[in-house]
């Protein structure tokens, strides 16, 4: 009696649970970035490894949705593809609104996987520029600290000369030493400096490339909004053809049993009038 009052629940189709595990999977991400958030943003909480790391599981996280989610669209394909008889025919037309339906569910997962991805990028983008911060005050130090040796050997030079003119072979000697150490140092400053516009056109180059995947994610979610729009017409354009059809079956019936009457009165009138004459 109370399984005839309380039915039991309908048992999920294998669609439906990937699609509630991929949206388990963006909710568990969006929770991991809001976690470590100001570990990776704040520059004093965390060192560089670890922020790396963390930007290595969100990265995977990422992939992983957008793998999930492209099963999902095969499999709408694939149904898509079974729903087409010969020629290209569709044979099933109930099977029009659950692809329909499927497609609005990646939609929606794809949206949500795109404004996460775009959080992420702004979380990037505040640690690069927060890099390049740093990194410009150390330039202008390194340049000062250029001089400041240089300035000094100029004047180490003057004051060694004045008293000792009488010896200007180890001066000669020393002098020497010194622009040499003083080129040394120049030319690893400049590779230092080389290094560090090197590391700041990758990080930017980096940006680019993940504003263009999330750009390229959020015109994949337009696609699928337009694929799933003409889905939904498709079927509204179906549902009308059979009312069309139905009309035309209605129509028909009529006008044979019309056809039928007419048919029997006129065999009836000839009967009459050649009984009266």
């Amino acid at each position: 009696m109370a399984k005839f009052i309380i039915h039991a629940p309908r048992q999920r189709s294998p669609f439906t649970r990937a699609a509630l595990k991929t949206m388990e999977s963006i909710g568990a991400l969006e929770q991991f970035m809001l976690k470590h958030r100001k570990d990776y943003v704040d520059l004093h909480r965390t060192t560089e490894q670890e922020r790396d790391s963390i930007e290595h599981e969100v990265s995977a996280f990422i992939k992983a949705c957008q793998e999930q989610i492209d099963v999902l669209k095969n499999s709408i394909n694939d149904d898509e593809a079974n729903s087409k008889g010969w020629l290209g025919i569709r044979t099933d037309y109930s099977n029009a609104d659950t692809i329909a339906h499927k497609h609005g569910v990646v939609l929606i997962l794809s949206e949500r996987l795109h404004s996460v991805t775009s959080q992420f990028d702004k979380l990037r983008a505040i640690r690069f520029q927060d890099t390049i911060n740093r990194a410009t005050p150390r330039r202008k130090l390194k340049r000062i600290a250029n001089s400041e040796p240089a300035d000094a050997s100029n004047s180490n030079n003057l004051e060694l000369r004045e008293p000792n003119e009488l010896q200007p072979e180890p001066l000669t000697v020393q002098q020497q030493l010194l622009d040499d150490e003083t080129r040394a140092l120049q030319v690893e400053l400049t590779n230092l400096l080389d290094a560090v516009q090197q590391t700041e056109t990758k990080m930017v180059e980096m940006s680019a490339l993940n504003h263009l995947m999330s750009t390229h994610v959020l015109q994949q979610a337009q696609q699928i909004e337009q694929l799933y729009d003409q889905a939904v017409e498709a079927t509204k354009n179906v549902e009308l053809g059979n009312k069309e059809i139905s009309k035309a079956i209605q129509r028909n019936s009529g006008s044979r049993t019309f056809l039928l009457l007419f048919i029997v009165l006129l065999t009836f009138s000839v009967l009459f009038l050649d009984w009266y004459n």
